[in-house]
């Protein structure tokens, strides 16, 4: 993957596929460091699982017997001068269970790969899973860019976020924001 928008979506996905109910994307960028997390209230891991998350030939798949998300993501991470912290709390141990994935990476860095296509991304994630209520927020010099998938819920009522007109009032209203702070 060449961009990092394809890794926060890789990731995203990995919270969906635990049965989150409430994710969080947050990107957070100065001159120096660009960083994002991911958090989510799905299933959780044990410490047993965690421990072996860095680990390429690991997976809670079946459909696979690899898992390089993680791996490949930490790699880009540190070759930029930057890590990747996950913390999770399994439901078998907690109720307030879930994931948080936060990867920070330099961006002066000859190997920072560019963002790419986090619009697209976004929409991408609502519209696979229109029933999560995601929250996305991006925090940059000159501003923020911000969507609450619940906000546009108590706007729409019934109407399903993945509706094309609502992907495409979502796409304009990320775009016209991204204008607004570049």
């Amino acid at each position: 993957m060449d961009e990092l928008s394809l890794y926060i979506l890789d990731i995203t996905m990995n919270s969906v596929r635990a049965g989150a109910t409430e994710i969080s994307v947050t990107l957070t960028e100065d001159d120096e460091w660009f960083t994002f997390s991911v958090c989510d209230n799905g299933c959780g891991m044990t410490k047993e699982q965690l421990e072996k998350l860095e680990n390429p030939f690991f997976t809670t798949r079946k459909t696979r017997k690899v898992g390089l998300g993680i791996p490949f993501l930490k790699m880009l991470a540190e070759m930029t001068g930057g890590d990747i912290k996950i913390t999770s709390v399994s439901e078998k141990d907690s109720d307030n269970h879930g994931t948080t994935t936060t990867a920070r990476f330099g961006k002066n860095h000859i190997d920072f790969i560019p963002l790419g296509d986090i619009v697209e991304t976004v929409k991408t994630l609502i519209q696979g899973s229109p029933e999560i209520n995601f929250t996305f927020t991006h925090t940059m010099k000159n501003g923020s860019v911000e969507l609450s998938c619940s906000q546009l819920r108590e706007i729409l009522g019934d109407i399903s976020l993945a509706e094309p007109e609502v992907l495409s009032w979502i796409d304009g209203n990320l775009r016209e924001q991204y204008a607004s702070v570049e």
